[in-house]
């Protein structure tokens, strides 16, 4: 058993309560046969991070997916998506989120589409996103398409927490051991090397490419820590171009260990997305339209520019696929072409977009695995010869007093 919250409309009246149940199904059946409305049902977790985007006062990404989920279930119970929006009016007391509530609304009840309101919030709804509502309103099924939205939401989410809780420890441990080096050499080893100066002995090579070091640094130290700052805004920046982001996404492809990371996750995205887009009646060029809007990586997004070339003109998404075999590993393409032949394209693309979530957890685990070690072996390395260039000239000078 399970711990979930939940919110309900009931008498007029949201409640909001914790229940025990084996999953979400089991307490909307629960809420539903007690004559509830169910607004929101999710597991009962610790808080976590995602409260800084509350602090911000900014819709977050999560904001987006648990409104996703919300409009998915009362949609399903039934309600008007107009009834939806004023009984989310009631219970949000975030302003930004409720202000993006209340214009949705407002669109909505002056006689636009669900869809062309969400057009007017691109930073908030991706394209997929938008041609998924459009989709589900022309075929009468929205609230199903909302509800493989949001659990495609959840599952992004989910991924991204993964890959952001393996790197968390080396990049916090890489950060805290330059500040500490940056700081034992501005100020602390200059005070310590200044001993040596009043002794006529021969320092090793280490020591006094140290004392250069130290004596560049604890002179400029303003412009290093400047300098840093506005190199790493100067990068962001270049980043943010077209040849700096090629440049980018080029070299992660290369850099072992990170490569297999990178193309796996650009899998995972764009094989559910095509499956939930072709499933929803979505038509293939569509599809692959789509797909090139909302792939980051710029290889992958030429790649499927081309292959919507190919579809175009006639040649199957798995033929297409088989010119790219340096991107598209070999199961994938045979996956498709056997999805074309059977006609359940969307269901075998789900299948393989299951298989590659696991391939991209392994993934992980095997590059933080090798990560970490190297990372105290850097560190072994960097103390160890922090300290035999001031220990070292110590030991000499004992010596010759001997």
């Amino acid at each position: 058993m399970q711990r979930f919250k939940y919110r309900a409309f009931k008498d007029n009246k949201i409640f909001s309560k914790t229940i025990e149940a084996e999953n979400e199904s089991g307490v909307v059946n629960y809420l539903k046969i007690n004559g509830y409305f169910p607004l929101e049902v999710k597991k009962d977790e610790p808080i976590s991070l995602s409260l800084f985007g509350f602090i911000t006062n900014r819709v977050s990404f999560n904001d987006v997916v648990d409104l996703t989920r919300q409009l998915a279930i009362m949609l399903n119970a039934g309600l008007t998506l107009v009834d939806c929006f004023d009984i989310l009016k009631k219970q949000i007391n975030k302003p930004s989120l409720l202000k993006l509530i209340e214009d949705l609304d407002k669109n909505v009840r002056g006689g636009s589409s669900f869809s062309n309101a969400l057009k007017k919030y691109p930073q908030y709804f991706s394209n997929l996103y938008i041609s998924l509502v459009k989709s589900g309103e022309a075929s009468g099924k929205l609230s199903d398409i909302l509800l493989k939205l949001s659990e495609n939401l959840e599952k992004q989410r989910e991924f991204q927490g993964k890959i952001k809780g393996a790197l968390i420890y080396p990049v916090v441990i890489m950060v805290g051991m330059v500040i500490v080096m940056f700081v034992m050499v501005t100020f602390v080893i200059p005070k310590l090397l200044s001993l040596y100066k009043d002794f006529n002995i021969e320092l090793p090579v280490t020591t006094q490419i140290l004392i250069v070091i130290s004596d560049f640094t604890s002179k400029f130290w303003p412009l290093i820590i400047g300098g840093t700052f506005g190199f790493v805004v100067l990068i962001q920046n270049y980043l943010k171009t077209k040849n700096g982001k090629f440049l980018f996404d080029q070299a992660s492809l290369k850099i072992p260990l990170v490569n297999n990371v990178v193309k796996i996750s650009a899998l995972v995205n764009a094989t559910r997305t095509l499956a939930i887009l072709i499933g929803s009646g979505v038509s293939i060029l569509e599809a692959l339209n789509i797909i090139i809007e909302t792939t980051e990586n710029i290889i992958f997004q030429e790649a499927f520019r081309k292959i919507h070339k190919q579809v175009e003109k006639g040649v199957s998404l798995g033929s297409a696929m088989q010119q790219y075999e340096n991107i598209f590993p070999p199961i994938l393409i045979q996956m498709t072409v056997v999805g074309e032949q059977t006609g359940h394209l969307d269901e075998t693309l789900l299948r393989i977009s299951r298989y590659f979530e696991v391939e991209s957890e392994l993934a992980v685990k095997a590059m933080t695995t090798l990560i970490e070690p190297a990372i105290l072996v850097f560190l072994g390395l960097g103390v160890g010869t922090l300290v035999l260039s001031v220990i070292t000239p110590i030991y000499n000078l004992t010596s010759s007093f001997q």
